[in-house]
């Protein structure tokens, strides 16, 4: 049984009684994936990217999460925390209804990371090779199985995609200028 108030559940409600017939896992994704290429933390530039993916011009009220989201993330990459907080359904969601979440997660990460990059022959070798590693995961959906080793395998793709945006988003930010300092005369 899926609990029904989680984030992820209350965005895919959201987005189902929207019209919308996008996973909240792409859609997160979509929004890391273009934030750790470089694309900054500007409302309409997200607005415009996730109006694509969602097909249509969002409501208010899918607006208003969609500003929320990115917010969220805004914090989790230019914060202290060394970790992101996934969008995907809990872990008493079935493991296949999981692991294609993952995939849409990975799919949308890469399609953002796609769109906004400037230049990936600047990525290092290891920002590439968590690239390669996020096109192998979007595949992932029907590679586990109900049961242990299936889960722990889930759980450690998991921890490594919660580390894995940050790396991406240290090497292509834009280095914001320190505020000016007030001067004492």
């Amino acid at each position: 049984m899926t609990i029904q108030n989680s984030p992820y559940q209350a965005f895919a409600t959201l987005l189902t009684s929207s019209g919308h017939n996008v996973s909240p896992a792409e859609l997160h994704g979509l929004l890391l994936g273009r934030s750790c290429a470089g694309a900054g933390f500007d409302a309409e530039g997200w607005l415009i990217d996730a109006a694509e993916l969602l097909e249509s011009e969002p409501q208010d009220n899918v607006r208003s999460a969609l500003i929320g989201l990115q917010e969220m993330v805004k914090g989790e990459l230019t914060g202290d925390d060394v970790t992101v907080v996934l969008l995907l359904p809990t872990d008493d969601a079935p493991l296949t209804e999981r692991a294609v979440a993952l995939g849409q997660w990975c799919q949308g990460f890469l399609s953002g990371f796609g769109l906004n990059c400037r230049d990936s022959s600047t990525l290092s070798t290891e920002a590439t090779e968590v690239l390669q590693d996020l096109a192998a995961i979007s595949q992932v959906q029907d590679a586990l199985e109900e049961s242990e080793d299936g889960e722990t395998d889930y759980m450690e793709v998991m921890e490594y995609l919660r580390v894995a945006p940050l790396l991406l988003f240290s090497e292509t930010k834009k280095d914001v200028p320190a505020a000016a300092k007030p001067s004492l005369h």
